[in-house]
């Protein structure tokens, strides 16, 4: 497949990217940013005992509310450069419905796999880099070329969409580890979960796509 050239189809991806700057940016220019983490950051911990001594979210919406969360505008910034990049082509093969449930499913994949790292852990886990990794797992699938020399053109697909996420990974790993905002973190088993929830739903959302057309 060819992705796009024009953003007439990727709305949807466009309307995340402006909502996820706005809600990070407003309050982190008021200087709430540490207390906007601990509000909307997903806490594992919070699973065995969900009260806190400070205000947060309701526990079951804090997968998507961590989206939306970051550790720093140089963390906003590379995830919304790969949101762009990404969910461009990804929106308009899958459509609007499609990507919405691949974003959400990946949210909510990021959310639990950070749990099985450390279920009770107490520092709450930011970013739309998890349910981002579920778009690129996507991307990778339905649009990745076949640059490795491997006779199987599946398993080639599949090395080249481990290359990207690898990637992926590690810059978001020297972001977390250089702008990192105080008691936030930014988890790989998010990354992972994202990304296999990615690879798992590319496509199925497909056929679920043009069967319904």
């Amino acid at each position: 497949m060819r992705p796009p050239e024009n953003w007439k189809n990727a709305r949807l991806t466009l309307g995340i990217a402006i909502v996820t700057c706005l809600a990070w940016g407003l309050p982190a220019f008021a200087g709430y940013e540490r207390l906007l983490a601990f509000w909307g950051g997903f806490i594992p911990a919070r699973i065995w005992d969900p009260a806190t001594p400070f205000p947060a979210a309701p526990l079951w919406l804090t997968p998507l509310t961590a989206t939306l969360v970051h550790a720093g505008f140089i963390h906003l910034f590379f995830n919304m450069i790969m949101l762009l990049f990404c969910g461009r082509p990804v929106e308009a093969i899958l459509g609007k419905r499609g990507f919405a449930i691949l974003y959400l499913v990946g949210a909510y994949a990021a959310a639990a796999a950070h749990f099985l790292g450390g279920e009770h852990e107490t520092v709450p886990m930011v970013g739309a880099s998890g349910a981002i990794s579920a778009v690129l797992g996507a991307y990778a699938l339905l649009f990745g070329r076949n640059k490795v020399k491997v006779r199987n053109s599946a398993v080639a697909t599949l090395l080249h969409a481990l290359w990207l996420f690898a990637a992926w990974t590690i810059v978001q790993l020297l972001v977390g580890a250089t702008f990192e905002v105080d008691g936030a973190r930014i988890a790989v088993a998010a990354h992972i979960g994202g990304f296999l929830a990615g690879l798992a739903l590319a496509k199925p959302l497909l056929l679920l796509r043009w069967r319904g057309a």
